[in-house]
């Protein structure tokens, strides 16, 4: 498991065990806003870009002036705030404070967990998890065209296939979005960069979710050298084998799972006691 993955299924914990705590510091969290890009705490994202030099000091002066004209104005905002909201206006076109963005949004949660039928936590593409209750809200505030991938029983997302060898852009973000937009590799936390096929197109591999993964382009040239081989396990894990004969085994992806029952008596009796004798061997 990756850092990236470590820290969504930290995330997951979190606000399994304490959704209320998760929601309260969300709305406080959103508060603190400024422009730069990466994942962070509390359904926050970092947003940034790396410009050449004259289009970044271009673009950060223009957010700053117009943070100086609000604030002289009598904006309460902070400078940051200004700059962060100013930010957001121009480049999804809103017209004013009071106007709701238009945005897409890739959501992995259960038709419960929508319906507020279920606190089970929500995926959301390019972030993490987040508290089932968030994402409801954050539905409802704004016009928002909702990309919603549920899953089955098992945590499985639908399947989709192919007959071309590459696949299509519908499939292809079916595979970011099921991989959780992390390299499938095991231990590598890079992006996913290419929708790889676990078997080649070549020997045979169909052009369907269940021989897809994705990859980022430093693994999927690897997986492409001689002596390497992959092969789709039926649970959605990945087996690799590389040229050495080390095996790896990458798990199926997590989209959110149903927590499972709670024990019954006669199954709490059967760990103890399989624990007890586990202890003492």
């Amino acid at each position: 498991m990756g850092p990236r993955q470590l820290e969504n299924a930290a995330k997951k914990l979190a606000i399994t065990l304490d959704q209320e705590s998760v929601v309260n510091r969300t709305a406080s969290a959103e508060k603190d806003r400024r422009v730069s890009v990466r994942p962070a705490p509390d359904t926050l994202t970092w947003l940034g870009a790396l410009l050449p030099v004259k289009d970044g000091v271009a673009v950060y002066a223009a957010l700053d002036q117009a943070a100086k004209a609000a604030q002289a104005a009598g904006d309460e905002r902070t400078r940051g705030q200004v700059m962060a909201d100013t930010l957001v206006d121009r480049v999804t076109g809103r017209a004013g404070a009071d106007a709701k963005p238009r945005i897409e949004v890739k959501i992995v949660m259960t038709a419960d967990a929508l319906a507020n039928d279920s606190n089970q936590p929500a995926m959301v593409e390019g972030y993490g998890p987040v508290p089932a209750g968030w994402a409801r809200e954050a539905l409802t505030e704004a016009e928002v065209f909702v990309r919603r991938l549920f899953t089955d029983p098992a945590g499985q997302l639908v399947a989709m296939e192919s007959r071309s060898r590459k696949a299509p852009d519908g499939l292809a973000e079916f595979i970011t979005t099921r991989d959780g937009g992390i390299c499938r590799t095991v231990g590598c936390d890079a992006p996913i960069r290419n929708i790889d096929h676990v078997e080649r197109h070549a020997d045979g591999g169909e052009t369907r979710a269940e021989n897809l993964q994705g990859l980022c382009e430093r693994c999927n040239q690897a997986k492409e050298a001689l002596g390497w081989q992959a092969r789709p396990g039926p649970d959605g894990s990945i087996v690799t084998i590389t040229p050495t004969g080390h095996t790896y085994v990458s798990p199926p992806p997590e989209t959110w799972r149903p927590e499972p029952p709670p024990l019954s008596t006669a199954e709490f009796v059967l760990r103890d006691v399989l624990l007890d004798h586990r202890l003492a061997a």
